[in-house]
């Protein structure tokens, strides 16, 4: 006897392409996670102001910006913005999503800049200031710009590695294009100098406003932050220090 299909729920309904299809896509993993996932499995740690460089996969970052479009846009919807027809925020999500990966915090996703190293043939070994070198960072606590200026000081000696006056500025740039607080940044500069240059002594002082202070909470627009990062020769010896303070305070 030929079976009868009768119309009872329990019957599977045919499968229809277009939901399935959205249901697939619904369904894939966002890209966040799957470099989320390599950094947890590696044990490497992924703070605001690190490096991930090394775990983002090509194509992966243009991914990464629709991604932060698509959900930055949900944040303006939260907002009660009508982005749908505002003609001022429309387009402002892939905007955000691409000034942030691409520039504010370029150095949190990019390799580092590449930095020629000429041995020290002359063996110098007297006080080397750069600076004022500009500083564009934002705050990890509030993501509000933080704007200002910076000087290095090095004591190189024969095994020293010198590098040229404009990758000291690409450097710091790196480090600072981040979500930082400036105590650690000038720490993490601090640190890349010293592994690439060997010097005898390295100083840093950072100057800068931060628009959290200016913008929100006391609101003073007045207030500077300044702090500094001492190693090797500068740390041990007061001169030495005393006349890098005393030479950078000479500057505009």
């Amino acid at each position: 006897m030929k079976a009868h299909v009768t119309d009872n729920p329990s019957n599977k309904a045919p499968a229809v392409t277009a939901p399935v299809e959205k249901n697939l896509l619904d369904a894939q993993e966002a890209v966040s996670d799957r470099i989320r996932k390599r950094l947890a499995t590696s044990k490497t740690r992924f703070f605001a102001n690190d490096n991930i460089a090394d775990f983002i996969e090509p194509g992966e970052l243009e991914a990464l910006e629709a991604e932060i479009a698509e959900r930055f846009e949900a944040v303006l919807r939260s907002l009660v913005i009508d982005i749908d027809n505002d003609h001022n925020t429309q387009g402002t999500a892939r905007r955000v999503a691409k000034m942030y990966l691409n520039e504010v915090f370029a150095g949190r996703y990019g390799s580092p800049p590449a930095v020629t190293e000429f041995p020290n043939i002359s063996s110098l070994n007297e006080l080397l200031i750069v600076g004022p070198v500009t500083i564009r960072s934002a705050c990890s606590h509030h993501f509000c710009p933080i704007m200002g200026r910076l000087w290095i000081g090095l004591m190189p000696n024969q095994h020293s590695n010198l590098i040229g006056l404009s990758k000291y500025a690409r450097l710091a740039e790196w480090v600072m294009t981040r979500p930082q607080i400036q105590e650690e940044a000038v720490t993490q500069l601090a640190d890349q100098l010293v592994e690439r240059v060997r010097p005898d002594g390295l100083a840093i002082v950072m100057e800068a406003d931060h628009f959290c202070m200016q913008w929100r909470g006391v609101r003073d627009s007045g207030s500077k932050m300044l702090n500094s990062v001492m190693r090797g020769a500068f740390l041990k010896d007061p001169a030495l220090r005393r006349e890098f303070l005393a030479l950078i305070n000479m500057k505009p």
